[in-house]
């Protein structure tokens, strides 16, 4: 008896750091992600020249500019939380591997993140496409997703709300799929904006020129443009779902409240994308707009895992 009460006790605390470190691990991911948007925005890509994993030729830097502090603080915090991924991954393997999706999600982060990290560096060595180098937020998003769902079933949070005992209509099933997919491409448009510099080709809002209503001219308005098109449509979008769930899943909380936090995070994530064009690419707000669809996008993620455990409702 004392032999099985001692082992409770290790097995709760060993739980326990898996359930901090795991939350440490999203913490560092989003790190990662706030930190390529900010080097992309401060155009500090090439802070340690065509150099890597070294900075300007050596291990650590000498010299210390605005883009140098950048580029390679970004480097020292994606090396430092890949270490915490694998780690996680492995400890969350051994530890959960029961759980259906742990495994998945374990080798998705590692994957993603490492996927992302090697793009990163062959731009450095020798330079990317613009619509290559848009992949590399949607990619680390993609890790950053995997990592805050494994972090959510470490929680059991899945258990919390009866994730099994959820019954969702196969409207709001594909609804859940195809706004997330969706979700991508929309951020895809958004990074495109970024790596090819037409955040103020259009320097009106919502139109590229309020006072006339015309065809983009160039490919740079195009990109501009088409951006908006795409976010619009995905407010539009997430407003018919969270109205379609207020009217039909009051009885399910996750589902009713996860769907009100969706669309305000996209009017937010909208907001600041007009107040990026409105304020000249202000720095703050432009890592706010990063912040906010990363945030919709990991908790688009945790509806598609609802949505997979859930029976269907007739």
């Amino acid at each position: 008896m004392a032999n099985n009460y001692k082992e409770g006790v290790l097995f709760l605390r060993y739980h326990k750091y898996l359930k901090w470190f795991a939350v440490a691990s999203t913490i560092g991911m989003l790190l990662i992600l706030l930190g390529g948007a900010l080097v992309t925005k401060t155009d500090s890509g090439m802070g340690c020249g065509r150099h890597w994993p070294g900075c300007n030729g050596q291990l650590i830097p000498d010299e210390i500019t605005a883009e140098v502090l950048i580029e390679f603080s970004h480097r020292l915090v994606t090396g430092s939380v890949g270490i915490f991924i694998v780690i996680l991954a492995v400890w969350s393997w051994k530890a959960m591997g029961h759980i259906r999706e742990t495994k998945f999600l374990a080798s998705m982060a590692v994957f993603f993140l490492v996927l992302q990290a090697l793009i990163g560096a062959a731009q450095v060595l020798w330079g990317q496409g613009d619509f290559i180098l848009a992949l590399h937020f949607g990619i680390s998003l993609i890790s950053f997703a995997s990592v805050l769902l494994l972090t959510l079933l470490i929680f059991e949070v899945d258990q919390k709300f009866d994730a099994d005992q959820l019954r969702i209509g196969k409207r709001l099933k594909w609804h859940t799929i195809g706004v997330s997919v969706y979700s991508y491409i929309v951020v895809y448009t958004g990074a495109l904006v970024r790596h090819t510099d037409s955040g103020l080709v259009c320097m009106d809002w919502p139109l590229c020129r309020n006072g006339s209503f015309e065809l983009p001219s160039n490919m740079y308005e195009w990109v501009q443009m088409g951006h908006r098109v795409a976010a619009a449509i995905i407010v539009i979008w997430l407003a018919i779902i969270m109205i379609h769930a207020i009217r039909n899943y009051k009885d399910q909380r996750v589902i009713y409240w996860g769907w009100i936090i969706a669309f305000i995070l996209v009017a937010t994530q909208a907001t600041t994308g007009m107040l990026v064009v409105l304020t000249k690419l202000n720095l703050y707000i432009a890592l706010l707009h990063s912040l906010f669809i990363t945030l919709l996008f990991g908790l688009l993620t945790y509806m598609i895992l609802l949505v997979s455990r859930s029976r269907i409702r007739k």
